[in-house]
């Protein structure tokens, strides 16, 4: 078996280019929005009352200067990035091994984004499709997924009871396992969202770089599909993650120089309860492609939610803004794009990962 380590340097801009020439035929080319509200409130300094029991206390309040990009995944097939790593990595499998994939079938596992995605990419290409989701997933997704034809199969709701039930589905089917996030074809579909961003901020913003890109992180394909995407240019990438129950495993184990193996968390944010995959480890701990990881709270993605629904009249999912919610709330990361922005500010595409939820469950959220 090749070692992550390994595998992390297959990892490279080609790679994510030829994704892209590959799964252009069955994913959309999402928006790339502005919104001058955003903008403002992003560059308004926070107050010191907001600050008062944040670790930000007693600081004086950053003044950076946003102009934002906003990706939005939220439009993309089955409502999130997801399609473009499911239809990569099973259009590369049929490559690989044909007819023997349409007699086995494929499984995986997944809260809902990736079990659509790979439900559809399955139905699409005429393999059959086991998905274990959750028994705590939000029931538009569930039902998402049964209607591309997939045979959901439930468990609990942490990694390690989704990966056993997989294991024993796989003893009885011999279904082919494509991982949700931990596996080079997927992270280079997910990485064709920054081949794209980058594109489209060209074409509104002429000869200016993107300053940075900031993504959510939960097992950390889509961040480390961007990063590897931007790896010989120029613009920096970040991560964001919830600090709720240690969502935030990415953010620890980097502070601990280890990454952190297991995650038991509730977070609001349902597609970011799981850590980060061994290979996409390899590239988010390594400085020279995620310069950084931040976390935000509970109420601050909620917050930045309301935003997004009541501002932008964009329909998204907690997960998708988690980085935003670092662009309007951390101190640190808002206190760098001051520092070296300036007075011109940085531009900072921030990818909105999904927008599955439902009316109950935002009605649940602000109720």
């Amino acid at each position: 078996m090749t070692s992550p380590a390994v595998a992390a340097q297959s990892l490279t801009p080609a790679a994510v280019q030829a994704a892209y020439d590959l799964i252009q035929p069955y994913v959309h080319r999402t928006p790339l929005l502005t919104c001058k509200t955003l903008d403002t409130i992003a560059s308004t300094p926070q107050t010191r009352e907001a600050l008062v029991g944040t670790p930000f206390e007693g600081q004086i309040p950053a003044q950076p200067r946003f102009h934002l990009f906003l990706k939005c995944e939220n439009l993309q097939r089955v409502g999130a990035f997801k399609a473009r790593g499911a239809f990569h990595a099973l259009l590369r499998l049929l490559e690989e091994r044909g007819d023997e994939v349409k007699q086995r079938g494929v499984i995986t596992h997944s809260s809902g984004n990736h079990a659509q995605a790979l439900a559809l990419a399955a139905s699409t290409l005429g393999v059959p499709a086991y998905i274990v989701m959750p028994r705590i997933s939000i029931p538009s997704k569930i039902a998402g997924t049964r209607s591309h034809g997939a045979k959901v199969i439930f468990s609990g709701s942490t990694s390690v009871e989704r990966e056993a039930v997989v294991a024993d589905i796989q003893a009885k089917t011999n279904a082919i396992l494509v991982p949700p996030y931990d596996h080079v074809n997927i992270i280079c579909g997910q990485g064709t969202t920054a081949l794209e961003l980058e594109a489209q901020h060209a074409e509104q913003a002429g000869s200016r770089d993107l300053d940075a890109v900031i993504t959510p992180i939960g097992g950390g394909g889509l961040n480390s599909g961007v990063a590897t995407w931007f790896s010989d240019k120029s613009t920096r990438v970040f991560g964001a993650e919830p600090t709720f129950e240690g969502a935030d495993d990415c953010r620890r184990g980097l502070e601990a120089g280890k990454r952190v193996e297991s995650v038991g968390t509730l977070t609001i944010a349902d597609g970011l309860r799981t850590p980060v995959g061994l290979i996409n480890w390899e590239v988010i701990s390594n400085k020279k492609r995620v310069e950084g990881v931040f976390a935000v709270t509970e109420e601050q993605i909620k917050a930045t939610m309301r935003l997004v629904l009541e501002r932008m009249k964009v329909v998204v999912e907690p997960s998708a803004v988690v980085g935003l919610a670092v662009c309007l709330f951390d101190e640190d990361f808002r206190r760098r794009v001051e520092q070296e922005g300036g007075k011109e500010g940085w531009h900072v595409g921030v990818v909105f990962s999904g927008g599955n939820t439902t009316v109950e469950a935002i009605a649940k959220l602000f109720g």
